[in-house]
């Protein structure tokens, strides 16, 4: 069979576009794939989150391979993110489930949640070093069981937000933990966050598979752009000003997330 009859080649190039952004940027995937699909191609929001969360958790088993190779994962960090992320997320689905997912209401809520986690996406990016500078010398003054409570309830944040949006597992998790974990080095934090979005995006992927939300046409096609895109564009990476190219990305997601909060 051609390829033509197996992907769908609008998806391909939103995926090759997007990949293309998450290669310059390290984030986006999530924060510009759900609304792209929900605003442009008119996807019903519940499927455009299941396809974007199966979508993000495999691309994201590469990165983490290439990350425990490296030995640049701290374990601690994930286990504590888990252990607040992944309850937190099979309790959302099954509440979400109890709604009647695909239902009006239920897609009303999950735009408004997107339109949120989009707008506080922006603002941590665009005030990442003034947070950490801010806040992490408090943090870093706590004890470690005070931080690893704390992680914890980041985890449980990041599963609700994460189940109903696709969006919050890069940005925010990232800046908070750069908060709470100061001494840590970034590549560490930016390696720990990575692979704790692989199971919770896998759990609440597999969650929206059994409601029906997953297109799995659509998300053969997105791979199949996205990845020829992160690997175009992570070559170019360190040309790209990251300033502009961060701030550009926080300026559509607030335009974004705005329309979706208020549609």
């Amino acid at each position: 069979m051609a390829l033509s009859g197996l992907v769908e080649w609008p998806f391909v190039f939103s995926g090759l576009v997007v990949g293309g952004v998450v290669g310059l940027t390290g984030v986006g995937g999530g924060a510009l794939m759900t609304p792209l699909l929900v605003l442009a191609f008119g996807i019903h929001p519940a499927t455009a989150v299941g396809t974007d969360l199966l979508y993000a958790g495999l691309t994201k088993i590469a990165g983490s391979t290439v990350h425990g190779v490296n030995k640049a994962i701290d374990w601690k960090v994930v286990f504590r993110l888990a252990a607040g992320s992944a309850p937190a997320a099979l309790l959302t689905l099954f509440g979400l489930s109890h709604l009647g997912f695909k239902s009006g209401q239920a897609g009303s809520a999950i735009t408004f949640a997107l339109g949120i986690a989009l707008l506080l996406t922006s603002v941590s990016l665009l005030f990442r070093p003034w947070l950490v500078a801010r806040m992490a010398p408090k943090f870093d003054a706590l004890s470690d069981r005070a931080i690893g409570a704390l992680t914890v309830t980041l985890g449980a944040a990041l599963g609700v937000l994460v189940t109903i949006s696709s969006v919050g597992a890069g940005a925010i998790g990232v800046t908070v933990l750069l908060m709470l974990y100061p001494r840590m080095p970034t590549l560490r934090i930016i390696a720990s966050d990575i692979v704790h979005a692989v199971p919770l995006t896998l759990i609440a992927g597999a969650g929206h598979w059994a409601m029906g939300s997953v297109d799995w046409r659509m998300l053969a096609s997105l791979l199949v752009g996205s990845i020829p895109g992160i690997m175009i564009a992570s070559a170019y990476a360190a040309k790209a000003p990251d300033k502009l190219l961060r701030g550009l990305l926080a300026g559509v997601l607030v335009l974004v997330g705005a329309k979706l909060a208020l549609h």
